[in-house]
């Protein structure tokens, strides 16, 4: 995912931990300037929530344009990584 491809869908089943970032090695890859290698984690809560760590990001991570070192997504909360937007849908949405 860049910033000139705005729509992309990731997955995470419950109890599933995933990472954001520009490196290869990160599970959800973000291809952005403002983007860390590994930005930040995402952890899938049973109650469908997701919870996000900051992983010293240089930009910072922002949940609906508040910057955060961590927090919980609900479903139509914004996860600003970089200059780049992520919305969070359960399956339901």
């Amino acid at each position: 995912m860049d910033e000139a491809q705005p729509e992309k869908t990731f997955r995470i089943l419950p109890g599933g931990v995933r990472t954001i970032g520009r490196a290869t090695g990160a599970d959800f890859i973000v291809d952005a300037p403002l983007v860390s290698r590994v930005h930040c984690r995402l952890t899938a809560r049973p109650d469908g929530g997701l919870e996000v760590k900051d992983l010293d990001s240089t930009n910072g991570t922002f949940i609906n344009g508040n910057r955060v070192e961590a927090g919980v997504l609900s479903s139509g909360d914004r996860l600003g990584v970089g200059r780049v937007e992520l919305v969070a849908l359960r399956d339901a949405d």
